[in-house]
């Protein structure tokens, strides 16, 4: 017989063979269309803005003198940092942006850490009141507090403009640093950004081995001493990330300044963009550079030797420090003062203000904001019908409202695809990449990212579209639902969807049948939450669309116009219309962003 030749599989069939089997994983499969669209949608707007700050655009030939529109040049950056508005239009409003971001942190940390430690590891009273309404002021848009600051506090013999309530009806006024600039801008960024403080603090407080402060204090040690030596350091990581998240949120912000008329970099870009764009796309590269420093800079003070080990196999049971009979009532009430004047107030101030005849005016009230239904039948409101019946606000809130369930089914299905697919193979490297590319537009200030997709839209021809803001806010909302669903994916252990392989069920059928329903609370979290963030976006949007197409930039034009019932009857509207979806959310879902905090 004669010999049978077995002919070897050529290395390009095995290579072949390998890239089928590897691919015969839809989790490979997702993971390869999710990395390359995401590093498309994420780095290409970056690419174009970095391009558009070397271009010379219409309007700086007043400035820079032998160039051509349409030429490339370092001369927009010679403009910006050495020209002779270098001083208005960037280093000025670059340092005030910076101690805006710096006294926010602060401020976040002191209020938030501070409710955290009362509700985890003390004998406070209320603290399932006080947990729950304490995260009100995030839950909102990020400019409430500082229109209520400003209808409190505004002077029109300081600051010009219309009386706040305190000069309006006692007379009091208040001087010209606590009104505007920047104490009342980072009072007010801390205070909207202090949940977060309390939600990651809070956290690690609630599940840190009592042992490690019971060891201390068998050895005598003073109670500030254990604070500061043992409990401080064990929350460094929360207070890191603390200050990451409030740190690029109030450097991006736009609304909190511009009501409180503080210079930053994102309420010059504002100004700016119209006429010195190439200027305005280098403060936003600034921006994102500053974003991903701070990362940088997290990442390397936690990813040393030193260990943050919290919960051991041992006793869990947090040491509970009392505040004494009487103590514990008082440090209550304090902290339910405080949580009414910062989440409960603002709805009672916009209210109000929604029934003045005219700004400032406590001397009467009047409906006619709201059930005015002829155009000129009342003077001041510039030909505009009441909240009731204005089919332009209406109009904005349906098509703010559409933007964002689109978001929110966009963001929400990527950002679940990409925890369910990075779970399956945390340790590849690319599985590493598409979580950090993923997580990315997070951490980049709305307005710098924002600017990116106003560059990179214009170029499309894409600005003032639906397209163009979903697009920008699906990729922007994605690490909502990508790490919640990662969160969720870790939890769930392997051989439950291995038995189903066995079974021969199709993935689509394992991933909907089982993976799906296990995990249905954290999943729809993963929409939820960008649809809410959607529906109160106001810096990511405003550089992208017409003041009038959706009803954030909508309210911010009927603020610049004076007419400050009508802004106020919107952010009341949008405010109890989050509340609402907030309070579905926890029921649907049973989850809550206090859920584990507090009592």
């Amino acid at each position: 017989m004669d010999d049978v030749m077995i002919k070897k599989p050529t290395r390009f069939q095995k290579d072949l063979h390998r890239i089928g089997n590897y691919f015969a994983k839809p989790q490979n499969a997702i993971l390869l269309v999710l990395g390359i669209l995401l590093s498309v949608l994420t780095i290409a707007p970056m690419i174009t803005i970095l391009i558009d700050a070397f271009k010379i655009h219409p309007g700086y030939e007043v400035f820079i003198s032998g160039l051509a529109v349409g030429e490339f040049s370092f001369s927009n950056f010679v403009f910006l940092f050495t020209g002779t508005l270098r001083r208005t239009i960037f280093w000025k409003p670059f340092l005030n942006t910076m101690e805006l971001s710096l006294l926010s942190c602060l401020v976040a940390l002191l209020l938030g850490g501070t409710v955290a430690y009362l509700i985890t590891r003390s004998n406070l009273k209320f603290k399932k009141y006080i947990s729950a309404v304490f995260i009100f002021p995030y839950i909102m848009p990020q400019w409430t507090l500082a229109m209520v600051w400003r209808n409190v506090f505004n002077s029109a013999a300081v600051t010009g403009g219309s009386d706040g309530l305190l000069a309006a009806t006692l007379g009091i006024h208040m001087p010209e640093w606590w009104c505007t600039g920047l104490f009342p801008s980072a009072i007010v960024m801390g205070i909207h950004y202090a949940p977060f403080a309390y939600i990651l603090i809070g956290a690690i407080f609630r599940n840190m081995d009592a042992n490690l402060e019971e060891a201390a204090t068998i050895l005598n040690t003073p109670r500030w001493k254990i604070f500061t030596r043992v409990t401080i350091p064990m929350v460094k990581p929360a207070i890191l990330s603390t200050i990451l998240l409030v740190f690029s949120g109030a450097m991006g912000s736009y609304p909190v300044p511009h009501y409180l008329k503080l210079a930053t970099l994102s309420t010059k870009y504002v100004e700016m963009k119209a006429n010195l764009q190439g200027a305005t796309s280098i403060i936003s590269i600034v921006m994102m550079l500053i974003g991903v420093g701070i990362l940088m800079l997290n990442q390397a003070t936690t990813s040393g030797r030193k260990q943050y080990t919290t919960v051991t196999g041992k006793s869990g049971q947090a040491s509970v420090v009392d505040l004494g009979k009487v103590g514990k009532y008082v440090a209550g009430i304090i902290l339910i003062v405080i949580t009414f004047f910062i989440s409960i107030f603002p709805l009672i101030s916009f209210a109000i203000e929604t029934f003045l005849p005219n700004p400032g005016d406590y001397s009467a009230f009047t409906l006619k904001w709201w059930n005015t239904s002829n155009a000129g039948g009342e003077n001041g409101m510039y030909g505009n019908l009441g909240l009731l019946y204005n089919k332009e606000i209406w109009s904005a809130f349906g098509r703010t409202l559409y933007i964002a369930v689109a978001c929110a089914l966009l963001a929400g299905t990527i950002g679940f695809l990409t925890g369910y697919s990075v779970s399956k193979n945390r340790k590849g490297k690319w599985a590493a990449y598409v979580n950090g590319i993923a997580f990315l537009p997070y951490l980049l200030p709305s307005l710098a990212f924002g600017a990116a997709y106003f560059v990179f839209g214009n170029e499309m021809k894409l600005w003032g579209t639906f397209t163009l803001l979903i697009l920008v806010g699906t990729i922007k909302y994605i690490p909502f639902a990508s790490r919640s669903s990662l969160n969720a994916m870790m939890q769930l252990s392997g051989e439950i969807e291995e038995a189903a392989v066995i079974q021969n069920i199709p993935w689509h059928k394992r991933l909907l049948k089982i993976v799906v329903p296990i995990q249905k609370s954290s999943i729809l979290s993963g929409y939820l939450l960008p649809f809410i963030t959607a529906m109160r976006e106001l810096t990511l949007f405003m550089l992208l669309v017409p003041q009038s197409m959706i009803v954030t930039t909508l309210l911010d034009y009927f603020d610049e116009m004076g007419l400050y019932a009508f802004s106020s009857g919107i952010n009341l509207i949008l405010i109890v219309f989050i509340l609402i979806c907030n309070a579905l959310i926890n029921k649907l879902t049973g989850a809550s962003l206090d859920k584990g905090i507090g009592g």
